[in-house]
């Protein structure tokens, strides 16, 4: 037995030629023409292990890949659907599709026609390289464990409507799945989670989409160092737990940067959501979370933090420059401090005598007034009378007449030093 390199070019009676001087083979590399009927014949023929090297040029699709085998392009060859289902399905472990543009999927949301659909046989699959265009799902990963999705282009049909597109990468009881350092764009979500524990989506970029990440119902997982920029959402995270979400950006959102929706014992940290259109952070029934040396800046509201969150901790955060820095509606007294350092706030004039870095008074985001405004929203024409000014300036000499809600009584001097990933994803 010994390797071998195949090439095709009539090709039937010099493939079969091919195969009776060789005779059994080892895992070896096919070339393949972008001949008619060529892939598949090959694909027939095929041994567990072997490379297919596509030749630059279209090859037709749609591709089953039912043995553990390479499909790759160099980046030059093009499988192209033919407008029903998905253009590359994996259902097999251990397949490889790199370096391929893949275009020319289905338009059924019931079947998640994908540019690459990783079905539930198809454990370890990679899928990296490849420019996966004009598909209605990019990658569906639908079952597969401990897949990889990393360096492609994801871009959706720009001829749909944002509700009628898939999502760039779909998850559905894949965990272990890494996808990491891609490009998503003009789809539906970026990345859209439905019930899928330990996955890590680490280095993406996301933009001109719903939301960046869609996360449902996915417990453990870690988001981390990714770009979200202008999207409605960056960062949804909905009935999951003990999710971590680190370094992350959100640019220009439209909506929410981060939001927290039934998310509880998260770790959020690092993250800078910046220039929001609505809220920086949204909060709501979010439960034992720590919120850790983010920068929350240039929101109309830094922190909407409503319907019962509770035992969350915030510390080290920087609220630069928000117009409303947080929107609490309750009676509670909640302390943003941990251990004696609170979070930095940009309009809190404050003194440090001792040098320590603390602000010597506390800082109260909210007073009655804001509390008023909130559920009575007509009361905005009231805000320059010199009555609602008289009683902002006595709650602030008399803290005791001061409504419950967030307190810090040991604010920042400085924001902390923090870093953040640059826009310098693949594109």
């Amino acid at each position: 037995m010994h390797r071998a390199i195949f090439r095709l070019t009539g090709f039937s009676a010099t493939l079969l030629a091919s195969l009776a001087a060789t005779g059994p083979l080892t895992a070896g590399e096919w070339q393949v023409p972008a001949d008619k009927g060529a892939l598949s014949e090959i694909l027939a023929k095929a041994q567990a292990g072997d490379i297919l090297r596509l030749a630059p040029g279209n090859h037709a699709g749609p591709v089953l890949l039912d043995k553990p085998v390479t499909l790759a392009g160099a980046g030059k060859a093009r499988i192209t659907g033919t407008g029903t289902g998905s253009v590359v399905t994996v259902a097999v472990a251990d397949v490889v599709v790199e370096g391929l543009t893949l275009t020319g999927s289905g338009l059924s949301q019931e079947t998640l026609d994908a540019g690459v659909k990783l079905t539930k046989k198809a454990h370890r699959a990679i899928v990296r390289n490849n420019r996966i265009l004009n598909n209605l799902t990019g990658v569906d990963v639908h079952g597969a464990r401990d897949a990889t999705v990393s360096n492609n282009l994801i871009e959706g049909r720009r001829d749909l409507r944002m509700n009628e597109r898939g999502n760039g990468i779909y998850v559905w009881n894949a965990p272990g799945l890494l996808a990491e350092h891609n490009t998503i764009r003009f789809g539906r979500d970026g990345i859209f989670v439905n019930t899928s524990p330990k996955d890590t989506f680490r280095a993406n970029r996301f933009e001109d989409l719903r939301f960046a990440v869609h996360y449902m119902h996915g417990n453990s997982g870690v988001i981390e160092g990714n770009i979200s920029e202008g999207n409605d959402i960056g960062y949804a995270l909905m009935f999951s737990d003990r999710l971590k979400v680190r370094g992350n950006v959100s640019i220009g959102d439209r909506n929410h940067g981060l939001m927290l929706n039934y998310a509880n014992h998260a770790e959020i940290s690092g993250n800078q959501v910046e220039g929001g259109g609505e809220k920086c952070l949204f909060m709501y029934n979010a439960n034992k979370n720590k919120v850790t040396d983010n920068r929350f800046e240039g929101c109309p509201i830094g922190v909407h933090f409503t319907a019962g969150s509770a035992n969350n901790a915030f510390e080290g955060n920087a609220f630069v420059g928000n117009r409303t820095q947080v929107k609490y509606v309750g009676s509670r007294q909640l302390d943003w401090s941990t251990d004696g350092r609170g979070n930095f706030w940009s309009d809190h004039p404050a003194f440090d005598m001792n040098g320590d870095g603390i602000a010597d008074t506390a800082y109260r985001p909210n007073d009655m007034i804001d509390q008023v405004l909130w559920t009575q929203p007509s009361a905005k024409l009231l805000v320059g009378s010199p009555a609602v000014q008289l009683l902002r300036w006595t709650q602030s000499q008399f803290p005791a007449l001061l409504p419950g809600g967030i307190v810090d009584t040991a604010p920042l001097m400085h924001p902390p030093a923090q870093a953040f990933p640059s826009a310098g994803v693949q594109g």
